[in-house]
């Protein structure tokens, strides 16, 4: 048995500690994540889940996620949505609906995976207001809807009672933060808005 093989998710939390696990052994090759109440990762109060959503599934000596179509909302890694099956690595976002999991080696060094995880933003990446003005974007996908516009600057600001100029500033922040900043101008928002939905800093939940 590899150390790569010792590995586990975990459902994503805002100080990473106390969230709810499952371990992964190569003896039982594959876990199953999905609504459905006989999924291994059951996630019955998330909507936005299919009842057979994805599959972690132990092949060739490493951890993969797979998504065969099923799923009606897709699942993302690292904020890209996947088709078929791709290899996880240590500090991994998965998400599934409005649920984010971790995935993680039990073997793999601490400045790896914290380097990994890093790279991805997460509720921890934001400030308060951030991520208010993230929940305000991305209110009108509330559901679902990928033709939905995110709100208007205007929108933000009547919502929090902030100034235009304030929420500007945030967005400029975030859009940095989220690897959106050097986008053509009228893509910047669709894109800040998709990625938080995608690594579950903004949630179904929250809209």
């Amino acid at each position: 048995m590899t150390a790569e093989a010792l590995a586990y998710v975990r459902l994503a939390a805002p100080d990473g500690r106390g969230a709810e696990r499952w371990d992964l052994d190569p003896d039982r090759p594959r876990l199953t994540v999905g609504r459905s109440g006989e999924s291994d990762v059951s996630l019955p109060d998330d909507e936005e889940v299919s009842r057979i959503h994805a599959v972690i599934e132990f092949v060739g000596g490493h951890w993969t996620l797979l998504d065969d179509g099923l799923s009606r909302n897709g699942t993302y890694l690292n904020g890209d949505r996947i088709t078929g099956r791709r290899r996880l690595r240590p500090g991994d976002s998965v998400r599934v609906g409005g649920t984010v999991l971790i995935f993680q080696e039990f073997g793999a060094a601490e400045d790896d995976a914290t380097m990994v995880a890093g790279t991805v933003p997460d509720v921890r990446s934001v400030t308060q207001t951030q991520r208010s003005v993230l929940i305000a974007l991305c209110r009108p996908f509330k559901h679902g809807s990928s033709f939905a516009n995110p709100a208007s600057n205007q929108q933000i600001a009547d919502e929090l009672f902030l100034t235009v100029d304030t929420v500007k500033t945030h967005l400029r922040t975030l859009f940095g933060k989220f690897g959106v900043e050097d986008l053509p101008q009228n893509r910047k928002r669709v894109a800040l808005a998709e990625r938080a939905l995608q690594l579950g800093v903004v949630t179904g939940h929250d809209l």
